[in-house]
């Protein structure tokens, strides 16, 4: 996104955080009677590399949403599918958007995979024909990773025996590939099956018209942002983005947010610029949220000495505590016998009433954990 273009329109900060809560369904007014596959559409998808995580996430966007219901989207009614998107990681994403995000970011992901490939010395005929015998081996219904990989080194030479034991590489390139997806699970273990048989046929769009609108969705859900933001986000590298922007130029508008550059959908500039802020409004949100990994800087969410707190090592993402669209402090949750206890670890000190929002919300938790849950404020 040119960062020098005069701005279309501007908006506040205080502007900027109600428009993308109010996105993410975040705000009290936001909860109303979308299907789960909408929610999980508004929010351009949810990371899931862990499940529970995601599950909350969900939970966090419906409230009125079960785990069942959850489990029944993915592995019932398909009206949500798991797969590999947005950097390489696993997302929820609604099952009629499959075709859009894999066409999106297979070049991307495939690249990167591959560049592991080589270090391993698996050609790309030995990558491709691995991928077909994953597809052949799930033709008959769902396979655990184990099965998949013994049947792949049944019929493959010793060199791709070799590598097929590093991580999920022997399956991996089949996801990115959106040949296969995940199945319901058996037992602890995760299950693939094929992905037409699954979820259907779906014509599969160019890649330029899907990371474009991968862009709209990335913009209606965290905008305004950046061509750096997208990046960031999607996985892909910035002259992808760039492109993916100038295709969508007509469709866009620049906004200053106070002073700052980004761009928004036109048609989201009415939404934003009448987008009011609680500054009061408390919500706690899950490890891993999707709403913390969007934009390439942070100081719109949590200041810079906290940061480590929520951002740690090895990608780990906090549970954390918003109040008015800021991170004010973290949470985790620990069973005891009786009960689910949270506990609170904020920022700084906060009034009471803030302290009894929290407590309010972490009640609320209780109904998606199965099990009652009190706030401790450490």
């Amino acid at each position: 996104m040119a960062t020098r273009a005069r701005a279309d329109l501007s908006a506040t900060a205080a502007q900027a955080a109600a428009f993308r809560l109010a996105r993410h369904r975040l705000t009290e007014h936001a909860e109303h009677e979308d299907s789960l596959a909408d929610v999980v559409r508004a929010s351009a998808g949810i990371q899931a590399q862990v499940q529970s995580s995601a599950e909350m996430a969900i939970w966090t966007r419906r409230r009125r949403t079960t785990r069942e219901d959850i489990r029944r989207a993915l592995w019932e009614t398909r009206d949500l599918v798991k797969t590999s998107a947005m950097r390489n990681t696993l997302h929820v994403i609604p099952a009629r958007d499959f075709a859009v995000y894999i066409a999106a970011m297979r070049p991307s992901s495939m690249a990167m995979l591959a560049r592991w490939h080589a270090r391993v010395g698996a050609t790309p005929q030995q990558v491709q024909a691995l991928v077909e015998t994953i597809v052949d081996s799930v033709a008959d219904g769902p396979r655990t990773q184990r099965e998949l990989i013994a049947r792949a080194k049944k019929r493959s030479g010793a060199a791709i025996r070799k590598w097929l034991d590093h991580a999920w590489s022997g399956v991996r390139p089949a996801v990115i590939e959106g040949a296969i997806v995940y199945g319901p699970p058996r037992g602890a273990a995760a299950t693939f099956v094929r992905a037409e048989t699954w979820l259907g046929p779906q014509r599969a769009p160019g890649v330029d018209a899907a990371r474009t609108e991968l862009l709209r969705r990335f913009l209606a859900a965290f905008g305004p942002a950046t061509a750096h933001d997208f990046a960031k986000w999607s996985g892909l590298a910035m002259r992808d983005a760039r492109a993916a922007v100038d295709a969508a130029r007509g469709e866009l508008l620049h906004v200053s947010v106070d002073g700052a550059p980004g761009v928004i959908r036109a048609a989201d500039a009415r939404a934003l610029t009448s987008s009011e802020l609680d500054p009061d409004a408390v919500r706690l949100l899950g490890p891993f949220d999707s709403f913390l990994l969007a934009h390439a800087t942070k100081e719109h969410l949590v200041a810079a000495r906290d940061y480590k707190r929520v951002y740690r090592p090895q990608g780990w993402i906090s549970a954390v505590v918003l109040r008015g669209g800021r991170i004010i402090g973290v949470w985790t949750a620990r069973a005891t016998a009786k009960t689910m206890a949270i506990d609170v670890e904020l920022f700084g000190r906060a009034a009471a009433a803030v302290r009894r929002a929290i407590a309010r919300d972490v009640e609320r938790m209780g109904a998606f954990l199965e099990a009652k849950t009190t706030a401790r404020f450490l």
